[in-house]
């Protein structure tokens, strides 16, 4: 089992920037994939970027840009920094890690951005 808990969000006004956060703990494979999804009030969750073990990064295209994917793996954190935010960004952001054992998800940290 893998346990993900998320930090970093708040409330930002447009233009701004936030910094998440997402430190993953127990049986974690070193090779995994580790990313970012979103839910807005209304809206199915949708997948922001992805990071694999080796690095490779992928945006959807409405963030690409403005969001920049990081991981720590010695510390087992991914990171998701956003800058330029748009009202159109609120949602509430889960941390994901999938490998062969599972796909495991984060309780979700909110994001809003005021106009």
């Amino acid at each position: 089992q893998v346990q993900l808990v998320e930090s970093g969000g708040g409330l930002v006004q447009a233009g701004g920037s936030l910094r998440l956060s997402c430190a993953a703990s127990g049986s974690i494979n070193g090779f995994n994939l580790m990313g970012w999804y979103r839910q807005a009030p209304g809206n199915q969750r949708e997948l922001v970027t992805v990071i694999s073990s080796g690095g490779d990064t992928n945006y959807v295209d409405s963030v690409k840009g403005r969001f920049t994917i990081g991981r720590d793996d010695a510390k087992n954190s991914v990171y998701l920094q956003m800058n330029s935010l748009k009202p159109e960004d609120t949602a509430v952001y889960y941390c994901n890690l999938a490998d062969r054992s599972g796909n495991y998800w984060g309780r979700g940290t909110q994001v809003t951005v005021s106009s």
